[in-house]
């Protein structure tokens, strides 16, 4: 015990002393945090250029173009002339839409022979063109319904009844969870998990690969080579500790910025100590696994790298291909992103990310065996190759005493 406890304090020493690890562990989730924050501050994307070509320019038309612009999500861009080339303006603007007004749309109106209007989605831009095509389906909704009714009116029939005429059954669309559809709510809190998953996989990633390059292991570790589980504890044990740390500055972060708290906060602080738990033993067996320092941070750099994209939290899971399920799931990232959607996003009761808190619970226990199987076996081969050296030492004390 007291040569765990002597190891245990090492190991604190080596990864404050390292000016790497502590810029990549405490600087980078605290700078991303920041970064990322004033990115999605405003939640929602407002003043997007929409182009509007009226070919008409009548009364009515002005009316469509007012209302249009009075749509906080979309900013109006009028031509009263077609330009020479549409997709040019578009590019130029960086417009999410364009609106064509045809010619003879007000006499078409008026004499009910039902105009069309094209609508362009410019989908370079998904994000921005939801947005955009949003705000147009209901601005040209309202004056479309608006203009039914004046007409049903003028031809004599009551406000009420041309009401139900024009719309003979009503239908009421209600949105669930993040309701004013924040982007900041549903993105910054998983980038901060994203972070967190980085920079752990990154410090873990030379934690033994560093001490068998520098050959300091067979030193140190001498008198705990039976016990490769309590030496896996002590290369783990600051990241835990140092994770607290980094989720306590996320938390008053969430607090600058309005970011609402997860429900259930004992089993979110559960859910975030087994996603660090299987995050640190996975950066454990790469590093065990792989005895140079960059080699072992760049696979495990290539694991990080695309697990937000297939955690299935902006893109369902069930639409990739089975291989791609198959690596998602081996991430730790993935169950978590999924639990934490619940407790933050849905608001969802806490028995719902039991199947989830299991995956990663089960995670952690497979990369802590693997992780202690083949700490077990470097162990044997690495104690076996220096017992001879130790002998030879030995022998030449003896004799330089004799």
């Amino acid at each position: 015990m007291k040569e765990f406890f002597r190891l245990l304090k090492r190991e604190f020493k080596l990864f404050i002393g390292n000016s790497t690890l502590r810029t990549v562990f405490f600087l980078a989730p605290v700078f991303y945090a920041t970064l990322l924050g004033f990115v999605y501050k405003s939640g929602k994307v407002e003043n997007t250029p929409v182009l509007v070509v009226d070919r008409d320019n009548t009364p009515l038309s002005n009316q469509l173009t007012e209302m249009l612009d009075d749509n906080k999500s979309i900013k109006i861009i009028r031509y009263l002339q077609e330009p020479l080339s549409i997709k040019d303006e578009v590019i130029r603007h960086e417009a999410a839409a364009v609106v064509i007004i045809p010619s003879r749309f007000e006499g078409d109106m008026l004499q009910k022979k039902y105009p069309e209007l094209n609508v362009y989605i410019n989908t370079g831009n998904v994000l921005t063109a939801n947005f955009a095509s949003k705000a147009l389906q209901l601005t040209i909704g309202t004056f479309s319904a608006g203009a039914s009714i004046k007409a049903l009116q003028k031809a004599g029939m009551p406000a009420v009844k041309a009401a139900t005429q024009y719309e003979p059954f009503k239908a009421n669309y209600i949105t669930l969870f993040n309701t004013t559809g924040n982007y900041l709510i549903f993105m910054w809190p998983a980038m901060l998990a994203v972070v967190l998953q980085q920079v752990i996989l990154l410090a873990m990633a030379v934690s033994f690969a560093a001490e068998f390059e520098r050959g300091s292991f067979v030193k140190e570790y001498l008198k705990m080579k039976k016990w490769a589980f309590p030496t896996m504890l002590i290369k783990v044990i600051p990241i835990w500790v140092f994770s607290v740390l980094i989720v306590g500055i996320y938390y008053f972060m969430h607090m600058i910025f309005h970011v609402p708290m997860p429900e259930g906060i004992l089993n979110f602080i559960l859910l975030t100590a087994v996603f660090v738990g299987s995050a640190s033993f996975l950066g454990v067996f790469i590093s065990i696994l792989i005895p140079d320092a960059l080699k072992a941070t760049q696979i495990l750099m290539v694991i990080a790298s695309p697990a937000f994209i297939i955690s299935g939290f902006t893109w369902p899971l069930n639409a990739m291909p089975a291989f791609v399920q198959f690596i998602a799931n081996i991430i730790p990232l993935t169950p978590f992103l999924q639990a934490f959607k619940i407790l933050l996003i849905q608001k969802g009761s806490v028995e719902l990310t039991f199947p989830y808190l299991k995956h990663l619970s089960i995670l952690l226990v497979i990369y802590a065996v693997i992780g202690w199987i083949a700490l077990k076996i470097k162990l044997w081969f690495i104690f076996k190759k220096s017992a001879p050296q130790e002998i030879t030492i030995e022998d030449t004390s003896r004799e330089e005493i004799e």
